[in-house]
């Protein structure tokens, strides 16, 4: 597994959560961020390394954003979920 990725539009204060069974990185970046991110260049995103579940990033503007799954170079199967907790 290099990552895991997923694109979606997202208002801003909606709340992201990652259930995962190991730890990693859990981004997400814009669309400029993420072709970055792919080609090795330095990039800006949100969220970090997360050893303990649920994880949560909160969306800092209405975009579509990619979210990113990576074991920062491991390799593994893994067991994971995503949902959203909408802002109102």
């Amino acid at each position: 597994m290099d990552f895991l990725h997923q694109r979606d539009y997202y208002d801003a204060g909606d709340i992201i959560v990652l259930q995962c069974d190991t730890q990693c990185n859990f981004m997400i970046m814009s669309d400029s961020d993420f072709s970055s991110y792919k080609r090795g260049s330095s990039y800006h995103y949100y969220g970090g390394h997360f050893k303990y579940f649920p994880a949560k990033i909160s969306v800092p503007s209405s975009a579509y954003w990619n979210i990113v799954i990576d074991l920062g170079g491991g390799q593994a199967n893994i067991r994971y979920s995503l949902s959203v907790i909408k802002e109102r």
